[in-house]
């Protein structure tokens, strides 16, 4: 096969736009190496296949992200001319392999098999909860390779010299013994003075000395501490190149092996602990260092060095001259030839972050040396001026082992001294009249912008400036500028060099001059759309989607290359492909150190051909870096491994996206070199992440411009989103060891919350793409064909029912309690027949009781007040009279003194004297909506509600009469009220629901008295018992166990407020263990209380014992909080409290107490459910610990009297068991109706009143407005029946409907708790389709933008969500009600109003 037709040829001459016009005729290219040296004939161009269309040479693989729309639909060009006929077909085609044209009927069955398994019992209905991630469908005009398959490129042969050294020791020993006055190494000092200059015979005699001192003079128990072959940190400051170098063929002749590594400067520094974990796996145990070095260190107490994070124990050496001994006459060191033993091990910090140990072998090492001094023309007593790490990569090979292998002079020039004056570099080239500079593109770049100082400089005497990153892609702009500058100072364009290497492969390939062989250079203008999906197209440099990238020379002497697919098997690649370049030659590294798996897939790399035929018996090793060979066998790098992000399908390169946005003007927002980009994998697909380091002088404004500005330009050039964008204030990430940022940790503060943002752009909107499609709501399944899908199924209706309340009690009291149809009659009756039996029992946050009552007590305070509303107030039956008392007696007198008038009692939590502007207006909303007639209360309370400060929030004249009961007349009343029929009204329960409305309900005499014996049934509740009750008495159930329950049932209540727990946190479990109660109430913010203020405490509370109580309700509204009730059971399970007792109950407006676990039945049973299939109104039971599941708790046992059915939310017919619906109630205790004075019960009127629309369409329900299910477990209860038992999902009304999808606030809250541990408490809603996610955060202000980025993480990855809007605050600003739970309208409407004082607010793009 011959070259291209001349079509193909002249394409590619537009294609390659060679950088430099001269000619290599005339220039004398004899070898001015030394005499081992001799540079061989170029050997002839191979056969190369021949390119179609716009194919390239032997080619390779890149890097890329997603494509949009925009970018997808872009036309192709036609085929070229010269093209095979297929060529424009191949272009159209869709992209179906040929190969895979297999039967549809075949994939089809395939396809099936694909597919996850159906859970089991099929539903009648669609099952369309398998929400499925959208796969990024390939483009089908996206670009292919279309060339031929390359071959294996091998590289010119390595000289065969006659007086080469068999080891670069041996080498040394003859510099050192033959030369010994020449010049190795000059140090310089920060102001760029020569301090020091090591000559060859002092490098061999001080190298010799430090060799025999380590393996003769360091004993541990008289034996030898280090043995040939043991590893040996090597510690030394970029400052000190000379003790370096000492240490480093010092332990090369004790046979030792050196890992040099960094000093570290903290215990905390970037990267130190991977470091340590390297030492630890070499088996590192001495590290030797500098006396100055080792003063600098951080130490322990004892004055030792301190151990770092994650290191081994070491024994620090310090090497100066006073502390080697001098060799024994008669000892004298193995300079040994070159073998396959470790000489060195280089490490490495991978994209993740972990440290690798690459070994060199003597062989390689030597091999290296050769091919180097060879590629560069090294000759004898050159003098090379390096500015890199002497310590590892090019700064090693060029400035420590090459140099000594041909007697080179080295002018090492510490970073120090560059960051002071970064011309220094150039002025040492000038004034030691230096031939060859190794440098990095930084470095030219630093000198650019300080140049104008210095007229005086030349460069006339440079024949190689070396370019160690010019595999960077911001290389060719730094050699352009700077040859552009330099070029009048003598520097010749044809000097720069730039080199390509990898730590495991070495120097991968370097240009040569023209008197070294070298070709024209060339550059190469390409498509950064094409590059992202791996193939190489040429692009005019008028657009800005183009990467320019200059070649890096050819390949190494004694090497062959090839390119290969990057993932999977390494298949060779096309011509025009971009994959990882492969290298096998004697120059490469060995292995890493220690890890078997990943070096047999880095180092033992066999390159096939399409066909699957190895391209040769040798290992590859793979270099991690991506590119492609062009022609005149130049190689191209276009990206690294470890800064590819693969975003949807395409390749993005983290340093090309580092280099668009350093095109975005940013001196003046942010630091040049501190830009960091890496990706992480947000829902199964990488985000592109940038973070860069802000100017302290710019203003936010400034920077968020710069920030937008960024995403357009990534976006129009990459055609990818950047998923998070922030800045960070001035020298705060973490940096590398000689500048630049160390990437891998900056990812790894991000991803856990430490990274501290000053400034935060996400933009999950455009650049997640692969989110589940929205649930398309399915036709409505007619209510008939769902009963028949459920009998079909085998599946009954849910319907459950408690006891049967008609059972006769078991005394004659209790069924005489029954006779009575009013609490007010029961209560005369017990004061009569019992006076003296304590009902109540008040204690302060001492726990001292502050006052009892009676029944002759209470019955009698009752009088008082009947007497004085009637007296005083001049009430008549049925006015509306508002209870403003704290907790307490009062509160329950006179509750009862209003049904001895006939008048409707309201309890109304008091205003909070210190918070008036909040707590008064609801108050005298409640008084207005109930329409009171009269205030009842404390004169302290009084006296508020008149106050100035009570005049500041509310209008205080429109108050109705306000009666103070502290001093009462002790008169008798004349007649009780007896009420006409039990269905009249006996007080009004108001409260605010979590969405914020305050309703009232209408409670009859018959349906308290219904309430009441449920209650008592439940629980066993009998004169003898007594109970503890922690909750507020204003309300539901609180109100009910409160006021009511006790009267009915002659049990005695020690009553704890809950407001004097906050004095005295143990107030409610010390009152429990000293009345040994069997039977206890508390709220959630109760428990809460107990377990956040108690859980450090459990040894102090030891006088507590729990082991009396048989059970302990927390009432709620809510799903039962699993989390909190599982914590206080283990807390205070050492206090002797069962697991079994913690139980929760569930009721809500239409009916204060539908389940309540009481004292008999059986445990309630925790089941667990598909999260996704909630989403989509199904139950779905799954095992515990499954992905996606939740905990459900029982919300305790249906109440006697209650039955209980589930309802469809929109048909209202009857579902079947384990289907999520509405909760529906029917019971004698079911509130009447609502009572509010806007009149707009007809909106509510089916809460009350509802039918089922099939079925059992005679009975009454209430609509509970909560979702929930039923479930007939294997339990049997009280009656011997199978129990069935109530799930509570959530509140219908707080629900979020986000695309197509119901999502309760709690699920998505709980993730984000999760997500940092300085979340203290969260609570979304919805703001026009958007989702707000507001977080209180505990910990320092810095934290906040930290939560902004991982709040949007966790509900991406768990919810399929996207957030809106994150809103940082302080804490206890969430509102939470009496109950414990968070009033999320009220915090919504704080949000619009602007009220929250929020320490930062992100509005996700």
């Amino acid at each position: 096969m011959g070259f291209p037709q001349a079509a193909a040829l002249q394409e590619l001459l537009q294609i390659w736009v060679h950088t430099v016009g001269y000619s290599t005729s005339g220039v004398d290219c004899s070898n001015t190496g030394p005499p081992w040296a001799a540079a061989p004939p170029r050997p002839p161009a191979p056969a190369w296949a021949p390119l179609h269309g716009l194919q390239l040479w032997p080619g390779a693989c890149c890097c890329g992200g997603s494509p949009r729309a925009a970018a997808s639909s872009r036309p192709h060009p036609p085929a070229p001319p010269g093209a095979p006929p297929w060529a424009a077909a191949w272009r159209s085609a869709p992209c179906v392999p040929v190969n895979s044209r297999v039967s549809s009927k075949i994939q089809q069955l395939l396809n099936t098999l694909k597919r996850p398994k159906r859970p089991p019992l099929k539903e009648f209905f669609v099952d369309d909860f398998e929400e499925l991630l959208e796969v990024q469908q390939p483009d089908p005009n996206q670009p292919k390779p279309e060339g031929n398959q390359m071959s294996v490129l091998k590289g010119e042969p390595l000289g065969v010299v006659t007086n080469w050294p068999p080891s670069l020791l041996a080498a040394l020993q003859r510099w050192g013994t033959t030369q010994p006055k020449s010049p190795c190494l000059t140090a310089l000092d920060t102001t760029g003075k020569a301090i020091y200059t090591l000559t060859y015979g002092k490098l061999w005699s001080r190298s010799l000395k430090l060799a025999y001192t380590l393996l003769n003079k360091l004993t541990t128990r008289n034996e030898p501490l280090l043995k040939p072959g043991d590893r040996v940190a090597l510690v030394f400051p970029n400052s000190d190149p000379v003790m370096f170098m000492v240490a480093f063929y010092g332990c090369l002749l004790a046979e030792l092996i050196p890992v040099p590594i960094e000093v570290p400067l903290t215990r905390k520094d970037a990267g130190s602990q991977q470091i340590g974990f390297l030492l630890g796996s070499c088996g590192v145990t001495l590290a030797l260092t500098t006396d100055a070095c080792q003063k600098g260190l951080p130490k322990a107490q004892t004055g030792e060095v301190v151990t770092f994070k994650g290191w081994p124990r070491l024994i620090w050496f310090v090497i100066d001259g006073k502390h080697l001994a001098k060799p024994a006459k008669d000892w004298h060191p193995q300079v040994r030839d070159a073998s396959a033993e470790i000489a060195y091990i280089e490490y490495k910090t991978s994209k993740e972050g972990s440290t690798v140990g690459i070994t060199i072998s003597h062989a390689s090492m030597l091999a290296h040396c050769h091919a180097l001094t060879q590629a560069c023309g090294y000759s004898e007593a050159e003098t090379l001026t390096n500015v890199l790490d002497f310590k590892r990569d090019a700064g090693l090979w060029h400035g420590v082992l090459t140099s000594v292998m041909n007697r080179m002079h080295v002018i090492s020039i510490p970073y120090a001294l560059m960051k002071v004056n970064p011309l220094s570099w150039i002025q040492k080239v000038c004034s030691y009249k230096a031939r060859v500079a190794v440098v990095k593109s930084r470095d030219m770049h630093w000198s650019l912008l300080a140049q104008r100082d210095q007229r005086d400089v030349s460069l006339s005497s440079l024949r190689m400036l070396i370019v160690a990153d010019g595999a960077n892609p911001w290389s060719i702009s730094s050699c352009d500028a700077f040859l552009n500058v330099f070029q009048s100072r003598g520097l010749r364009p044809e000097v720069i060099c730039p080199c390509a290497s990898s730590s495991e492969a070495l120097t991968v390939a370097i240009r040569r001059p023209p008197e070294l062989g070298g070709p024209p250079p060339g550059k190469a203008v390409l498509s950064m759309n094409c590059l992202s999906f791996g193939v190489i197209r040429v692009d005019t440099e008028e657009k800005l989607s183009i990467l320019t990238v200059q070649d890096v020379g050819q390949i190494m002497p004694g090497a062959n290359v090839c390119v290969v697919k990057v993932d999977g098997t390494p298949y060779l690649c096309k011509a025009d492909e971009v994959g990882e370049i492969c290298v096998n030659s004697g120059a490469t590294g060995m292995a890493y150190f220690g890890l078997l798996g990943i070096t047999k897939n880095v180092f033992e790399a066999i390159p096939v051909t399409a066909t699957g035929v190895p391209v040769s018996d040798q290992p590859f090793t793979r270099t991690g870096l991506l590119g492609f060979v062009g022609p005149d066998y130049l190689v191209f790098v276009v990206g690294k491994l470890d800064g590819l992000m693969t975003v949807s399908g395409r390749r993005h390169n983290a340093d090309d996206v580092v280099a668009t946005a350093l095109a975005v003007e940013p001196m003046k927002f942010v630091y040049r070199g501190r830009i960091a980009v890496f990706s992480v994998t947000v829902l199964h697909d990488d985000r592109i992440v940038l973070v860069a380091e802000q100017r302290p002088d710019a203003s936010e404004e400034d920077s968020f411009q710069w920030m937008s500005r960024v995403l357009q330009a990534i976006d129009s050039i990459h055609q990818v989103g950047v998923y998070c964008l922030a800045l960070v204030p001035a020298n705060t990430l973490p940096k590398a060891p000689l500048g630049g940022i160390h990437v891998s940790e900056t990812k790894q503060r991000f991803l856990e919350g430490a990274l501290h943002p000053c400034n935060v752009l996400m933009c999950p909107h455009t650049c997640v793409t692969n989110l589940p499609k929205p649930r398309q709501k399915q036709p409505d399944v007619g209510p008939a064909s769902m009963i028949v899908g459920n009998l079909v199924a085998g599946k009954r209706i849910a319907q459950a029912s408690g006891r049967d309340v008609t059972q006769l009690e078991d005394n004659d009291q209790a069924r005489k309690v029954i006779q009575f149809l009013y609490l007010a009659d029961v209560l005369q009756w017990r004061a009569q027949t019992t006076p003296d039996h304590p009902l109540f029992l008040l204690l302060n946050s001492k726990g001292t009781v502050t006052s009892t009552a009676s029944c002759i007590q209470l019955h009698k305070r009752a009088e008082r007040v009947a007497v004085a509303l009637m007296e005083k107030g001049r009430l008549n039956v049925g006015d509306h009279v508002a209870l403003v008392y704290p907790p307490g007696v009062d509160l329950i007198a006179t509750f009862y003194g209003c049904l001895y008038a006939g008048c409707i009692p309201i309890t109304v939590r008091p205003p909070h004297p210190q918070n008036l502007a909040t707590t008064l207006p609801t108050v005298k909303m409640i008084v207005e909506v109930s329409k009171s007639a009269c205030i009842l209360t404390t004169q302290v309370i009084m006296k508020l509600l008149k106050s100035k400060e009570a005049a500041a929030a509310v209008d205080i004249k429109t108050w109705p009469t306000i009666l103070d009961t502290d001093d009462m007349p002790k008169k008798k009343l004349a007649n009780i009220f007896r009420p006409a029929s039990p269905d009249m009204l006996a007080y009004l329960d108001f409260s605010v629901s979590t969405t914020g409305i305050l309703a009232g309900v209408k409670m009859s005499h018959a349906a308290t008295s219904a309430l009441c014996r449920s209650i008592k049934l439940q629980c066993e509740l009998y004169p003898s018992r007594q109970i503890a009750i922690c909750l507020d008495p204003y309300c539901g159930l609180g109100f009910a166990l409160w006021c009511l329950c006790s009267v009915y049932s002659g049990h005695q209540s020690i009553l704890v407020p809950p407001l004097e727990l906050e004095s005295n946190v143990s107030l409610w479990l010390s009152a429990v263990s000293q009345y040994k109660v069997r039977v206890t109430f508390c709220s959630y913010s109760v428990m809460e209380m107990c377990t956040k203020g108690l859980g450090t405490q459990t040894d102090m509370l030891r006088v507590i014992n729990l082991s009396c109580v048989r059970t302990c309700m927390v009432v709620a509204e809510e799903r039962p909080r699993i989390t909190l009730t599982q914590s206080f059971s283990k807390l205070f399970k050492d206090l002797g409290l069962s697991a079994r007792a913690v139980s929760t109950t569930f009721g809500c407006r239409v009916n204060v107490a539908i389940c309540l676990q009481g004292t008999a039945g059986p445990d309630p049973t925790t089941v667990y459910v598909d999260m996704r299939a909630l989403r989509h109104d199904r139950v779905r039971l799954v095992e515990r610990g499954s992905p996606h599941s939740l905990p459900l708790m029982e919300s305790g046992k249906i109440l006697p009297g209650v039955k209980v059915i589930i309802a469809h939310t929109e048909t209202k017919g009857p579902l079947g068991d384990s289907h999520l619906g509405e909760i529906w109630v029917s019971s004698p205790h079911n509130a009447t109706g609502y009572y509010t004075v806007y009149g707009e019960e007809a909106l509510h009127a089916d809460h009350f009143t509802a039918r089922l629309s099939f079925g059992d369409t005679q009975t009454i329900w209430a609509r509970t407005g909560y979702l929930g299910f039923l479930r007939r477990t294997e339990l049997t209860d009280a009656s011997g029946e199978r129990h069935d038992a109530l799930y509570v999902v959530g509140s219908l009304d707080e629900t979020l409907e986000l695309r197509g999808m119901r999502y309760h606030p709690i699920d998505i809250e709980t993730s984000v708790i999760r997500a940092h541990k300085s979340i203290a408490e969260c609570a979304v809603f919805t703001w026009t389709n958007l989702l707000v996610v507001v977080v209180e955060l505990e910990g320092s202000e810095q934290e906040a933008l930290d939560l902004v980025a991982l709040v949007t993480n966790v509900v991406l990855e768990e919810h399929y969500l996207i957030v809106g809007v994150v809103v940082i605050v302080d804490p206890g600003v969430i509102p939470i009600n009496s109950r414990g739970e968070k009033q999320r309208m009220h915090l919504r409407d704080g949000f619009l109003a602007d009220q929250l004082d929020p320490i930062y607010v992100a509005y996700n793009m």
